[in-house]
C-alpha cells in the first residue's frame, strides 16, 4: 500500500535543503526543521499529523498501521 505525505513550512528559513538528483538514481531530498513538537494527532484514523512550531508533516497512515509498525520495531529491539 502506498502512503502519501505533505509538508507545510511556516517559512522558507526553516527549510534546510531540497534537492532532486540529476543522475540515474531518481532521488529527492526534502530537509527542514519542524521546530519544537507541539502536537501529534490523527485525522479520521487515516492521517498522522506531526505539528511543530515551524511546520506540519502529514502522512496517510492509519492508527492500526502505526501501532503495528511500533510493535514490530519494539519486538526487534527486544530480540537484540
Amino acid at each position: 500500500m502506498d502512503h502519501s505525505f505533505s509538508v507545510e513550512m511556516s517559512s522558507s528559513k526553516h527549510l534546510g535543503q531540497m534537492s532532486i538528483s540529476q543522475d540515474h538514481v531518481d532521488r529527492v531530498l526534502f530537509e527542514g526543521n519542524l521546530g519544537k513538537l507541539e502536537k501529534l494527532t490523527m485525522i479520521e484514523d487515516a492521517v498522522l499529523v506531526v505539528q511543530g512550531s515551524n511546520g506540519v508533516l502529514r502522512i496517510d497512515l492509519s492508527q492500526d498501521e502505526l501501532k503495528k509498525l511500533v510493535l514490530n520495531e519494539k519486538s526487534k529491539g527486544e530480540k537484540k
